[in-house]
């Protein structure tokens, strides 16, 4: 899957969580996620408000519209490894959940039938 692809298939699946999704399609999504974050921040040199910057408004407009389909991609590669939406749940835990939940991301898929009694 080519990053245009994952970009493409996450967005059109912005709410979908069920199926699955493979490692490329997670981390093409992550990449263009940090790098349109990184492209806003650039505008936080542009006052906006009472004493706010533009780079401030428009990366937590990003963020909070963005939040929604990561999350899905996020359940349905979790799927994929095998593993149960509520791991989802390690993002809340400060550094340790966030390694935590890469290396369960990370993981290569299983096959359906052994992912089939998972919760949908």
């Amino acid at each position: 899957m080519s990053f245009g692809e994952a970009i493409q298939t996450v967005l059109r699946k912005y709410a979908e969580f069920t199926g699955r999704a493979g490692r490329p399609e997670l981390w093409w999504w992550i990449l263009f996620y940090a790098l349109v974050a990184s492209a806003l921040s650039v505008f936080s040199v542009v006052p906006f408000g009472d004493g706010g910057n533009l780079g401030t408004v428009l990366s937590s407009l990003w963020s909070i519209g963005m939040l929604l389909p990561t999350l899905a991609v996020i359940v349905r590669r979790l799927r994929d490894v095998g593993l149960g939406w509520g791991h989802v749940f390690w993002l809340l835990v400060p550094i340790a959940g966030l390694i935590v939940l890469a290396i369960f991301l990370s993981r290569p898929g299983v096959p359906a039938e052994a992912s089939a009694d998972l919760p949908a």
